[in-house]
């Protein structure tokens, strides 16, 4: 038999997901974000229950070149844009939409030869500082790729660095609408948190990411939790062992637990190299048969020893949920001092997944 651990992908959830989106944004087109992997949930795995959406938007062109071959033939946007000026050829060959954020890209866009044009999103950069051009540049090189002949349409977007702030985008879009009067295009600038908090911020394109997953774009699932959002990815085990410790013992390395009183433990086949944080404290709820209890002590590379003192009838075989439909990732991920995003993409490629 293998290992107990499992992650099970909830297609209802990622479908029900995608039209809460287009629920709280109708009248936008949908990019949804696949990028790492679909967040570690797996591009194979996911798509066609996504496949509702307008687009996919993703990074690698491997990736793209993957839904190709599996049969997608709507728009994909490569949000890092292109890496080479070769990849302008596969742009065109496979109808690739491509991000354009450097002055150097704009020169193998003037240098290319291609059938027919490429849609570009011209990236602006808002104060992130990460990708896109700075406001002032903006007109300028709006008119010189439309002046190209491998140009298409071209649509403005740009990215916020705190979505969640009300502040951060009154002044980001104050500086977006700034420099993009009297451009004539498409715009595209809401990612997951804008897209449930800054209605104003939809426009024609939205992007959500985390929220098809049904994780938080903040640290904290309460502040989702009347969205109807639902956890796509459930990690679960089993308990393969169980110890009675008594007063003054300590389980697993460096001895960061020891017990005060006697106490009843199970050990867990799940540990970081599956993807659980290593830096989880001793009182990460986890839910054992059908009990929410804790962690205690080191994670393990392949174990977690947990609190059996609320739920006594635990046994050997007995089912734990990780995190997923009742243990929510944000809350595993917060008090482990990391994110969401961090948990799901670091799923590792040893733990077995179920499609639901």
């Amino acid at each position: 038999m293998s290992r107990p651990i499992t992650a099970t992908i909830n297609t209802a959830a990622l479908k029900k997901n995608l039209s809460i989106v287009r629920n709280i944004a109708p009248r936008s087109h949908i990019w949804a974000v696949i990028k790492a992997n679909a967040y570690g949930h797996g591009i194979e795995r996911v798509w066609k229950s996504l496949s509702n959406t307008d687009g996919f938007a993703l990074l690698d062109i491997h990736e793209a070149l993957l839904l190709r071959e599996q049969g997608w033939q709507k728009p994909i946007l490569l949000l890092e844009g292109f890496f080479h000026s070769d990849d302008l050829n596969i742009l065109h060959q496979y109808h690739l939409t491509t991000i354009v954020h450097s002055h150097w890209q704009i020169q193998a866009l003037k240098k290319a030869y291609l059938p027919s044009p490429l849609d570009i999103y011209l990236k602006i950069n808002c104060g992130m500082n990460r990708l896109g051009f700075q406001p002032s540049e903006i007109h300028k090189i709006w008119h010189q790729l439309k002046e190209l002949r491998s140009v298409g349409k071209l649509t403005l977007m740009t990215h916020f660095a705190e979505a969640e702030c009300t502040q951060e985008v009154i002044e980001y879009m104050k500086k977006f609408s700034q420099t993009s009067k009297n451009l004539n295009g498409n715009i595209s600038v809401a990612n997951s948190a804008a897209i449930l908090w800054h209605p104003q911020t939809h426009f024609d394109w939205v992007r959500p990411g985390i929220i098809l997953y049904g994780a938080s774009p903040s640290k904290h699932w309460k502040d989702i939790e009347d969205s109807g959002l639902v956890p796509v990815m459930t990690l679960n085990s089993k308990i393969i062992a169980i110890q009675n410790l008594v007063s003054g013992s300590s389980v697993g390395y460096s001895h960061y637990y020891r017990a005060s009183h006697m106490q009843y433990i199970g050990i867990v086949a799940c540990g970081y190299a599956d993807g659980y944080p290593h830096h989880a404290p001793t009182g990460t709820p986890v839910m054992v048969e059908g009990i929410v209890t804790q962690t205690i002590g080191a994670i393990s590379m392949d174990m977690i020893a947990v609190d059996l003192t609320r739920c006594p009838q635990a046994r050997i075989g007995s089912s734990v949920e990780l995190w997923g439909e009742n243990i929510k990732i944000n809350d595993v991920a917060s008090i482990s001092g990391t994110i969401g995003y961090e948990l799901m993409c670091a799923l590792s490629s040893r733990v077995p997944v179920k499609i639901k």
